[in-house]
């Protein structure tokens, strides 16, 4: 784990959600036209990734009004993290003979814009997360159920069956559990992925889509579980683990229990389905000074 910036009086909330404050993400510009899109990344990415864990990194091309270059978007889970590498990169050669200019970005948001709107991380990001602050061995998951809901709305209407026949619904909920191991604590999450086969004479398709239901259906679980959960990062690099205001009486269920207080026609698709993860460039702003064009 990178050495964080913050002082030990400092504390931070690091979350299960894809990161959106401006204190978290980078704009890098002045990036020279040398290389390409794919080895700067590897620089970037490689130099950035040292002060802490990266969620994600952007590199693009100035606008056609600029000089030709580059400029990258580096976004951090950890403001810690973040604020570190602004102070120490900015005005830096590091991979490139003319000094990088490094700064925080300011976001485009609505005044009801807040922490309730972030969408969750999905399940590949939110292992990353807590292999970085728990360790590889520092938590386990489980399956507590699995189950095929396909046929659980029935149909209302003959016209809703005629589409069925010819358009298969494939649904699956999983349960899913979180254990903590070095805190002593557990979370519970539930997942819903459908999908729709198009072609019912096909077994092998249909055997596809089911896979693909059951495998999307405990990765949401995975997401949903880690959403009870959050880090507490002090700025000395200790780490002390709390419930989420997303933990509920859910989690205090034995297994029993749990599949007794499913009931699948009260579950809403919607209420499990966590999308929109991925970020919009045009929702981030910065300076005019900052994109007029590399300096030589």
């Amino acid at each position: 784990m990178a050495a964080f910036g913050g002082s030990p009086a400092q504390a931070e909330i690091v979350d299960f959600k894809m990161p959106t404050a401006n204190n978290k993400t980078l704009f890098v510009c002045n990036i020279l036209p040398r290389e390409s899109e794919a080895e700067i990344y590897d620089c970037i990415f490689r130099v950035f990734s040292d002060f802490g864990l990266l969620y994600s990194v952007r590199v693009c091309r100035n606008a056609a009004v600029a000089e030709p270059g580059y400029y990258a978007i580096v976004k951090f889970y950890s403001a810690f993290s973040a604020a570190k590498a602004q102070s120490d990169t900015n005005k830096k050669c590091l991979f490139q003979r003319i000094p990088l200019k490094v700064q925080m970005c300011t976001k485009r948001q609505s005044m009801k814009t807040s922490q309730e709107n972030q969408p969750p991380l999905n399940s590949i990001k939110c292992q990353e997360l807590a292999n970085y602050y728990l360790g590889f061995n520092g938590w386990c998951s489980r399956i507590i159920a699995l189950q095929n809901i396909s046929n659980s709305d029935g149909c209302e209407e003959n016209t809703q069956e005629l589409v069925q026949l010819e358009r298969k619904s494939i649904k699956y909920i999983c349960m899913m559990e979180i254990k903590l191991i070095n805190y002593g604590m557990c979370c519970k999450g539930i997942g819903i992925s459908e999908e729709f086969d198009q072609d019912v004479t096909d077994p092998l398709n249909f055997t596809l889509k089911v896979g693909r239901a059951q495998k999307a259906a405990t990765q949401k679980a995975l997401s949903d579980a880690f959403q009870k959960i959050l880090f507490v990062v002090l700025g000395n690099g200790k780490v002390s683990l709390q419930w989420s205001s997303e933990h509920n009486e859910t989690d205090c269920f034995t297994e029993d229990e749990l599949q007794t207080q499913l009931q699948v026609n009260d579950i809403s698709m919607s209420q499990f389905e966590h999308e929109g993860q991925e970020e919009i460039l045009s929702d981030l702003s910065f300076t005019a000074a900052s994109v007029e064009g590399t300096d030589t």
